[in-house]
């Protein structure tokens, strides 16, 4: 697999918190913030994901009213709780 250097400045608490992780952990400094980086990485495409599917949901109006969903939640916790409002 290739490899590229990516050089970041990070304040001096971040490192410190990096390299006694490392050191607990019995592992490399770069091995710490690879973890971090795809951990991010996927976060954020995931993010992406579930936000184009959302969009596409509302292209085809597969959506819940607002107010339908404030009733519903309001209705949680009394006696007698609405059932899930479908779209």
């Amino acid at each position: 697999m290739d490899n590229k250097v990516i050089t970041a400045h990070v304040p001096l608490s971040l490192a410190e918190k990096v390299d006694q992780m490392a050191n607990r952990l019995e592992r490399s400094r770069g091995w710490i913030v690879k973890q971090a980086l795809k951990a991010w990485v996927d976060q954020e495409e995931e993010r992406r994901r579930l936000t184009l599917e959302a969009l596409a949901e509302v292209d085809t109006n597969s959506v819940i009213d607002h107010q339908a969903v404030q009733t519903w939640a309001d209705s949680l916790g009394t006696d007698n709780p609405l059932p899930v409002p479908k779209g």
